[in-house]
């Protein structure tokens, strides 16, 4: 494997870094004793899958909560947190409570994600019974079909900068890709063909992936659904760790 020119340390610290830009917070606030409340702010630096300013949003990195809202919302973030234990604020039935709060304001929590980084000390390479090859943008650009929706995002797919692929002879059955949400990291996505899954494509993909974006200087990390068993696995099973979760609220109407 490519030698990796940073400990887990150093990734924990840019991650944070990149989290304080979203949060328009300091990257110490994710580390302190106390639950901490901010005004959200836009920042052209903030990672491209996210919309900015936040009406209300809550992350951790599993000692506090930063909440980065609208002014207005300020004293809702200030009551929701109060005396509340970190891992509660992210569970039912708080978050019921939480939309109470929220529906004078026409939102409700929406999204809700486990975001995982690479452990140097951990990563392997996996191989699979297909062949891999890495793509380069000219070499997806044909590739934005459902059946690749998690690796490749068509409404960002500016920021859709490498792939890798598993194939089956001619028939391309798993695919895992890049995005360059932020500066310094990139943000990989994975799907395999119902038929092929079990079989350890995925761990190939990733692992593979992750490698070469070190090697590409930046910094992977993993983002999946909570209830997403089987994505969980595969980061883990790669090296990754997880490293902070975040919940955002939108307007009642948003479709996603």
């Amino acid at each position: 494997m490519t030698e990796i020119g940073y400990t887990r340390a150093d990734i924990l610290r840019i991650a944070a870094e990149q989290s304080a830009v979203d949060s328009s917070c300091r990257a110490s606030d994710f580390f302190g004793a106390e639950h901490v409340v901010v005004l959200s702010r836009s920042d052209g630096a903030a990672r491209k899958d996210l919309t900015q300013p936040f009406a209300f949003d809550l992350t951790s990195y599993g000692r506090n909560v930063v909440a980065s809202v609208r002014r207005e919302l300020v004293p809702v973030a200030q009551e929701y947190l109060r005396g509340r234990q970190t891992h509660a604020c992210f569970e039912t039935p708080a978050l019921h409570e939480l939309d109470g709060m929220l529906a004078p304001f026409g939102l409700h929590t929406c999204f809700q994600a486990e975001y995982f980084l690479p452990d140097p000390a951990r990563m392997h390479i996996f191989s699979c019974p297909y062949p891999l090859r890495i793509l380069e943008k000219e070499d997806f650009a044909a590739l934005y079909l459902p059946q690749w929706s998690n690796a490749l995002c068509a409404v960002r797919r500016e920021c859709d900068v490498l792939c890798v692929g598993a194939w089956d002879g001619a028939a391309l059955i798993g695919l895992a890709g890049c995005s360059a949400d932020c500066e310094e990291m990139w943000q990989i996505g994975v799907d395999v063909l119902p038929q092929y899954r079990g079989r350890g494509v995925a761990a190939a993909l990733v692992s593979r992936l992750a490698q070469e974006t070190f090697a590409r200087g930046k910094v992977p990390f993993y983002c999946a659904a909570w209830s997403n068993i089987p994505s969980k696995r595969t980061a883990l099973r790669c090296g990754f760790f997880p490293a902070w979760v975040q919940l955002t609220a939108k307007p009642v109407l948003h479709e996603a």
